[in-house]
């Protein structure tokens, strides 16, 4: 009762500053690589398919490790799991500073990806256990965070790399806010007692795997998010192709990744006025059809507007989606659970966007292939999104009539 009772006297603007602050920091490892590409590729000899690796790994690890973030939880509870996992990510980042080859810079990505594995996967039942009357707004406060971190990333690490000569110190940087979000939950986070069994996310992982709408949402979270991990590995080196300097791809991406903060966080704001999410849904698959139907089309028309259009239209369905997983069940923990069901086998097959993309620039010479197969995407993910009627939230849940 001591440790429900401190959780309960935690400052709420505390913790959503610790909720902000922890995914301010899921993002940077990632966007920081696609403008420093070919310095990456001259100082370790990758190639457009091994440097695909340094999103792809981390994202398929992702979604593995999602899988186990609730079982991580209830044994070790909320926060210790995502001290843990702050503690894992900057150790990977902090690496980077020493890597002398493409394996090992992967090996650090593979780090990092465990340590946002494990995060992703506490934090939306953390949200719902602590904010359960304002979801929609602290789901979408967390998503801008984590996208703005994106921004950070992609805009400063260039920068940092021109000024430090090294491509190395601008990728190690980011472990500096990460020990410092470590610290804020350190004090934030609410000391809320263990689960009663380590078995039950488990079980419940089980009894939601059998229901049709988890994999549904894990295909459509999936598809969509390939977009984004194709944008975050490729945009800055297509441009860069375009005749674009380091610094102005980079720039290209965190105007990208701040549109999707943007959206991130306005959208579930104003679709929290209604239970049925789909109209906002479509509105941001639609922007993502418009962003990368202009960048295959397009390309140098209109950087800037394909750059925002398309990454408000990741960001906000990312937000949303989060959403809309956390309202089909009530209870935290199940929620929770299915939230890191559908990260989970959404980030496995979002994983594999950036290789796809790799493999149709050198089958085609040109990134253009890849940005139509993420249009098609867009719009697959939009008819399947019409499935999303709130009204059917609790048949696609139901628990079975027994027999007899």
């Amino acid at each position: 009762m001591a440790d429900a009772a401190a959780a309960r006297a935690t400052p709420r603007w505390l913790v959503l500053a610790a909720v902000a602050g922890i995914g301010l920091n899921l993002r940077p490892f990632l966007t920081a690589v696609g403008p420093l590409a070919p310095a990456i590729r001259a100082g370790t000899g990758l190639s457009y398919q091994g440097m695909a690796w340094l999103t792809l790994l981390p994202m398929l690890l992702m979604g593995v490790g999602a899988f186990f973030g609730p079982a991580i939880r209830a044994r070790l509870g909320a926060r210790a799991a995502v001290l843990g996992a702050l503690a894992l990510l900057g150790a990977g980042c902090a690496l980077r500073l020493g890597v002398a080859d493409g394996t090992l810079l992967i090996a650090s990505a593979a780090l990092c990806g465990l340590g946002v594995a494990v995060v992703q996967a506490a934090c939306p039942g953390l949200v719902k256990q602590e904010f359960p009357g304002r979801v929609a707004p602290v789901m979408g406060l967390y998503s801008a965070a984590l996208m703005g971190g994106g921004a950070l990333g992609a805009q400063l690490s260039p920068w940092v790399s021109a000024q430090a000569g090294s491509w190395r110190e601008a990728l190690a940087l980011w472990a500096v806010p990460v020990l410092a979000a470590l610290a804020l939950a350190w004090v934030a986070l609410p000391r809320a007692l263990p689960a009663r069994t380590a078995l039950r996310p488990a079980g419940a992982a089980r009894a939601l795997l059998r229901r049709p709408r988890t994999w549904l949402l894990m295909l459509c979270f999936g598809v969509m998010n390939g977009g984004y991990a194709s944008l975050v590995a490729w945009l800055a080196p297509f441009y860069q192709g375009h005749g674009w300097s380091a610094p102005a791809s980079g720039a290209l991406v965190a105007l990208m990744a701040l549109a999707q903060a943007a959206a991130a966080l306005l959208l579930p704001a104003l679709a929290a006025r209604r239970t049925d999410r789909r109209a906002w849904m479509a509105l941001a698959l639609a922007m993502q059809v418009a962003g990368f139907g202009g960048l295959a089309l397009w390309p140098d028309a209109a950087p800037h507007a394909w750059a925002v259009i398309g990454g408000a239209g990741l960001g906000g369905c990312f937000a949303l989606y989060l959403v809309v997983a956390l309202d089909h069940l009530p209870d935290p923990d199940s929620a929770g659970a299915l939230s890191a069901l559908m990260q989970g086998g959404g980030f496995l097959l979002a994983s594999l966007a950036p290789w796809i993309t790799a493999m149709l620039q050198a089958r085609t010479g040109g990134f253009a292939a890849g940005w139509w197969y993420h249009l098609g995407c867009a719009a697959l993910v939009g008819v399947l999104t019409l499935r999303l009627d709130p009204a059917r939230y609790g048949t696609a849940y139901a628990m079975p009539r027994a027999a007899g």
